[in-house]
């Protein structure tokens, strides 16, 4: 039930609204908003309060607002993870990835803009759309979860969004996007018009890449394309395999054009020295932070294997085909919310998210998944007799 007094003058299509967010909850095992479960190395935080010391005497100033130092270790980054040299110009840092997606939205979108999006897809979509009075519209993914390519493409050509989303891993199923697709939906956007914009302009394709180190090895970045396509925007952040979800930094890479696009939109000093200064401690130190990347991947295949030999009312579990740090998983639960709030009971908070029969786990620790398999698995035959 609202607390907001019927007094105040909320905005009328917010009225009704509760704040998105995941259920917050001080559990044992924690594995339903896809963190890294693993803590930063005590090296890693000297470094950080090392660096955040240096810069606390300026704290009466504001800091650079074009965080032109943290720009660079972006590139320097990309460079060694993607294999690609990004200008300063082509690279832009946000409060994380939600961020930089709000502000592409207030960016190209708008009343009268339209966006388009592929579900199943990350929820907090809409919500963008929504503070920014754009219309949201969806063209559906396939039984799979892979994108329906020819049906997005004409949905492009039909609905003429500004903007069109395109999640790879893709979230909450975990589903990449192929290369090839991603050169075909390009092609689109590079032809396609744009609702409410003059003759000659042409949709953003805006690939959010926020799962993408947990890709499997050998699988190229969207952002091997940003120099043959100016109007390809790939969204990143530190908040998955990177471990810095608490630091709250996300990263933008583009054409210039772009960045000069969200720049415009950008609150002055956006980025606070404390977390310029925290990111580039941890750039200091990108082998601690990814270094359970690859055992996080092991116990992802692990886990999908073990639920795939567990079966609900004489079913075999369906787990999504997922290259990221979680797995989208049952196809045929008639209460996911019974089964949710049995393993919560039990110490384990996972989440209840995607199409209606399905569940999502993102990977913990060893001890943690040990401890979720040995829940489930009583679950499931707890649920079944009800």
């Amino acid at each position: 039930m609202s607390t907001i007094p019927a007094s105040l003058p909320l905005r009328n299509d917010l009225i009704g609204e509760e704040p998105y967010g995941a259920p917050q909850l001080d559990v044992p095992v924690c594995l339903n908003v896809n963190e890294n479960p693993y803590a930063p190395e005590p090296t890693v935080c000297d470094t950080i309060a090392r660096r955040v010391r240096e810069i606390a005497p300026t704290l009466n100033r504001y800091p650079d607002r074009e965080h032109i130092e943290l720009r660079r270790a972006f590139s320097t980054y990309l460079e060694r993870e993607s294999g690609v040299k990004l200008d300063v110009d082509e690279l832009w840092g946000a409060n994380g990835s939600n961020e930089i997606m709000l502000q592409l939205f207030q960016a190209f979108g708008g009343p009268g803009r339209i966006a388009l999006g592929c579900d199943p897809t990350y929820s907090m979509y809409p919500e963008y759309a929504r503070d920014t009075f754009t219309t949201w519209k969806l063209a559906h993914r396939n039984p799979d979860f892979t994108l329906n390519v020819e049906r997005t493409i004409e949905a492009i050509h039909e609905v003429k969004p500004a903007m069109v989303l395109i999640t790879s891993p893709n979230n909450p199923t975990g589903t990449p996007l192929a290369m090839d697709d991603l050169r075909r939906l390009l092609a689109a956007c590079e032809t396609a018009s744009v609702t409410g914009a003059p003759e000659g302009v042409h949709p953003v394709l805006v690939v959010d890449e926020a799962y993408v180190e947990f890709r499997n090895p050998g699988t190229p970045s969207a952002v091997t394309l940003i120099k043959d396509h100016p109007n390809l925007a790939v969204s990143r952040t530190m908040s998955k395999a990177f471990a810095f979800a608490g630091a709250r930094v996300g990263y933008l890479a583009a054409n210039k054009g772009i960045i000069d696009c969200v720049r415009i939109v950008r609150m002055p000093y956006h980025l606070s020295a404390v977390t310029q200064a925290a990111a580039l401690a941890a750039f200091e130190h990108t082998d601690e932070q990814l270094s359970r990347v690859a055992h996080l991947r092991e116990t992802r295949e692990a886990t999908a294997e073990w639920l795939r030999a567990q079966t609900y009312k004489g079913q075999p579990l369906e787990v999504a085909e997922s290259e990221s740090n979680f797995l989208l998983f049952g196809g045929h639960f008639d209460d996911r919310d019974r089964i949710f709030e049995e393993l919560l009971k039990r110490g384990i908070l996972i989440r209840v998210v995607g199409p209606e029969g399905w569940l999502r786990v993102c990977m913990g620790t060893d001890e943690e998944m040990a401890r979720f398999r040995e829940a489930f698995a009583q679950v499931l035959r707890l649920v079944e007799q009800a």
